[in-house]
């Protein structure tokens, strides 16, 4: 009997073994067929990627896309505060203009593409002549007289957390201040980027002067108007290698500006990186609007050569608690250096200084 009994058992754990082994058989085959699919997968965005990178640079602007204006800015820079500067995290030096003022109140103007702070001069100086606020105007990495790298940077998130170094100074500096985060073009893209980020409650308040929402936003004019040309192609690969995890390639140029001859210095910035263009830019403007719990302020003129003004409001209303005030006949660079927005921002800076 008991050799009976161990015989069943031997044939049992013998049939258990065959089930086991062909079980992993089938699991082995089944994790090959996976991995090689993920596998065909990756040569095959990667290859899409390649192609994408080296043959998509799209086609120029037309000869009647004329650009910005840029003979708004032409006026008298001699009077300019001198430039200082802040370490970084990572320990480079970050340059910014300053412009004192008697205020509780402080308020960080980031410059669009292509050039730096230097055309805020007169909008800086009127909200600091008038007591409404202490203006600080950077110099973002990759732009200005003498930067590292023209129009690059390290990694893709590096503005904002550049940005955010320039709070935290400025926090410890004045430790009960109201600060606001303002940006014009691109760099109010770079503001609503910081917004959505980890930082979004540095800020006590956003200004948005004329900002980038996204190349498909509603609110933008056919390459800006003439002023960028980018090469959507190479985006888009460069873009699927980043879902995956690959940055190698990060520095390839992926815009261009048209910045007029009489308008260059030596100092303007004429083409980004992918890693640069990609930073300055909402990651996604409707989540990144959704942040702002704080008071926002949106203005905007009815003759922005860059932008659709009309569509500010109802594309930003759709996701922010917004004041969007838009300025008859005023253009992009116009907004800036105008008396039309003075008025505004003054009245928007005295409410926040009686709170």
């Amino acid at each position: 009997m008991l050799l009976v009994h161990h015989h069943r058992l031997n044939e049992k754990t013998a049939n258990l073994l065959k089930i086991y082994c062909s079980m992993e058989e089938k699991l082995t085959a089944v994790i090959f067929q996976v991995l090689k699919f993920i596998f065909i997968s990756i040569v095959i965005q990667c290859s899409i990627a390649t192609v994408l990178i080296l043959f998509g640079k799209g086609k120029r602007p037309t000869s009647d896309e004329g650009g910005l204006a840029f003979n708004e800015l032409f006026f008298d820079y001699s009077n300019i505060p001198s430039l200082h500067d802040f370490a970084a995290r990572d320990g480079n030096r970050v340059m910014y203009r300053q412009y004192p003022a008697q205020s509780n109140t402080v308020l960080i103007l980031v410059h669009g593409s292509g050039w730096h702070s230097q055309y805020f001069l007169l909008l800086a100086e009127f909200i600091s002549s008038q007591g409404l606020a202490q203006v600080y105007t950077p110099d973002l990495r990759g732009h200005g007289q003498s930067p590292e790298r023209r129009g690059d940077v390290n990694y893709i998130n590096q503005l904002e957390d550049d940005l955010a170094d320039f709070l935290a100074i400025i926090r410890k500096e004045s430790p009960y201040a109201t600060l606001i985060v303002g940006g014009h073009s691109s760099g109010g893209g770079l503001v609503i980027r910081f917004a959505g980020s980890r930082y979004s409650q540095q800020a006590n308040g956003y200004l948005l002067l004329s900002p980038f929402l996204k190349y498909n936003a509603p609110t933008m004019r056919h390459n800006s108007g003439g002023w960028a040309h980018a090469y959507t192609g190479r985006i888009a690969g460069l873009s699927m290698l980043n879902m995956i995890g690959i940055h190698w390639f990060d520095y390839l140029t992926a815009i261009e500006f048209n910045m007029p001859e009489e308008a260059r210095d030596g100092t303007e910035t004429l083409s980004y990186s992918h890693r640069l263009n990609t930073a300055y830019a909402p990651r996604n403007y409707k989540k990144d609007l959704s942040s702002i719990t704080q008071p926002l302020l949106v203005v905007a003129g009815t003759a922005d050569d860059a932008f659709i003004a009309e569509q500010f409001e109802p594309v930003i209303s759709q996701y922010a608690d917004a004041q969007v005030t838009l300025l008859p006949n005023v253009t992009h660079m116009g907004l800036v250096v105008g008396p039309d927005v003075q008025t505004v921002l003054k009245d928007w800076l005295e409410g926040f200084n009686k709170q």
